[in-house]
């Protein structure tokens, strides 16, 4: 990633918050969901290799709802002691434990300050977003589920590109997914694969001038 950067899109879970891992890792222990059942299903509705149309590919464009998709992903679901998975609330326990990063929404501050455009570009599984700390330092906001299109597949890359007004080239995506980073590289977009705060910072930094490698 050599060339200027106008603007930076942050995908919001696992970014612009902890890592949901975390989130997902206390609510199999909470709910004593098999890891296994939760693993096979998640590979079998997400993965590169999941035919279109699965709950996930749903739930993400506005196709299914929250309700709907609790009710489906529960019956694939085992625990440990053999009772049935609750259905009710599943995905509000699920990202029980996700919460926003501080260290990245001052990040987000900090490029619009120096006149970066920053957006979001997120799947959706829910209205899991605090609109109070996104709509303040993102601008355009694009979620999955309210324009019926998902990431990793062109069309939203390009939507959000529309939104921002922006070549392709001049914009930086910075998702914790790879499949989407490769998405948005697909389009022409600048790509970072995001793990952390700090090292997302810092190679931000290489890249646009006057941001500093660490927290003001």
């Amino acid at each position: 990633m050599t060339a200027r950067v106008d603007a930076v899109v942050f995908d919001y879970g696992g970014v612009l918050t902890n890592p949901v891992r975390d989130s997902i890792a206390a609510w199999i222990e909470a709910d004593g969901i098999d890891p296994d059942s939760f693993s096979r299903t998640l590979k079998a509705w997400l993965s590169r290799r999941a035919q279109d149309g699965t709950p996930i590919h749903r739930l993400e464009t506005g196709d299914l709802t929250v309700a709907e998709f609790d009710t489906l992903i529960a019956a694939e679901l085992d625990t440990v002691d053999g009772r049935a998975v609750d259905p009710v609330g599943l995905l509000a326990r699920l990202f029980a434990g996700m919460h926003p990063d501080q260290a990245m929404f001052e990040l987000a501050g900090e490029l619009r300050g120096l006149g970066i455009r920053v957006a979001l570009l997120s799947n959706s599984w829910g209205d899991i977003y605090p609109r109070e700390l996104i709509d303040p330092v993102c601008d355009p906001v694009v979620i999955s589920g309210e324009v019926g299109l998902r990431k990793p597949l062109a069309p939203i890359y390009r939507l959000t590109l529309d939104r921002l007004g922006m070549p392709a080239d001049r914009v930086l995506f910075v998702d914790d997914a790879e499949p989407n980073v490769l998405g948005a590289r697909a389009v022409g977009m600048q790509a970072l694969l995001h793990t952390d705060a700090e090292t997302t910072r810092a190679t931000l930094a290489g890249l646009i001038p006057g941001l500093s490698r660490r927290p003001a």
